[in-house]
């Protein structure tokens, strides 16, 4: 089968499965079909063989059924095939957040590229890593299975406005409140 025709013959599959609820790509071991060119660059930016996926709607299509397994590898899977596909970083970026309430009843509630909505907590933590070379930090949310979306620079320093210290005991200790827990801005 041609990379063109199993591209087309994924689309079909998952408008086929299209609905309310996110599919259990978790739960289907379809046999392994190979690489057919399926990148996602740092900047969240999906591609075909090379070239930029231009129609959001099908980029959001894709995006339900990507799934990462426990040795870090990413697939599109459907009940039929399963096919690897490139991640540069995060698969997602948060490209928006909503803050409600303040203090430790502050709840943060991040929106990705793809629509997907991650009200950071404990089912969707937030965790930060030491960029390579600058030493600065970049935030990840935990979107849904192992998926986790790179807070984008923008909502980052959204992100840091919000910082305060942990009590007056650690008031070195900065953090943000989200969803009962701390999050402490330190590598982790």
């Amino acid at each position: 089968m041609s990379d063109t025709a199993r591209i087309q013959g994924l689309e079909a599959l998952l408008k086929a499965q299209t609905g309310g609820s996110l599919p259990p790509v978790e739960r289907w071991d379809p046999p392994y079909c190979g690489d057919i060119g399926m990148a996602i660059r740092a900047d969240g930016v999906w591609l075909y063989q090379g070239s930029p996926i231009g129609r959001m709607p099908l980029v959001k299509l894709f995006a339900r059924v990507l799934r990462r397994d426990a040795d870090g590898r990413h697939f599109l899977v459907t009940p039929a095939e399963k096919v690897d596909v490139t991640v540069e970083d995060a698969p997602f970026l948060a490209v928006e957040m909503q803050v409600d309430g303040a203090g430790e009843a502050q709840q943060l509630t991040f929106r990705t590229n793809v629509d997907d909505i991650a009200r950071c907590g404990p089912e969707h933590p937030l965790r930060f890593v030491e960029e390579a070379g600058s030493g600065g930090l970049k935030p990840y949310v935990l979107v849904r299975g192992r998926l986790e979306a790179l807070v984008s620079r923008a909502v980052y320093y959204d992100l840091v406005e919000l910082a305060v210290p942990r009590s007056t005991e650690e008031p070195d200790s900065l953090g943000v409140w989200s969803g009962g827990v701390w999050w402490e801005l330190t590598p982790g």
